[in-house]
């Protein structure tokens, strides 16, 4: 029997390659609204965030995020996942 493969994703703040079941997803939209996807389903460009404060506050400084996306990320946005990411631990 073949062993599945787990789907691989680079972290935007410790830039680990790592199971995307382990990263919180940020989607933006066809119509450039910023959400955070815990489904990992939703439409649109995605990029990654562990579940780690530390990586969030380096993606936040280096604005990696916003790169990955080709957006303004709202302040709002940095709140929920600081919220997410308090919740997970």
């Amino acid at each position: 029997m073949k062993t599945k493969k787990i789907p691989q994703r680079m972290c935007n703040g410790c830039m680990e390659m790592k199971p995307k079941k382990e990263l919180i997803r940020v989607v933006k939209s066809k119509e450039g609204e910023v959400s955070i996807d815990l489904t990992g389903k939703k439409a649109g460009r995605g990029a990654y965030i562990c579940k780690d404060s530390k990586c969030l506050e380096k993606a936040f400084k280096t604005k990696r995020l916003e790169k990955n996306l080709n957006v303004r990320i709202e302040e709002k946005i940095y709140d929920k996942l600081k919220e997410e990411i308090q919740d997970e631990q």
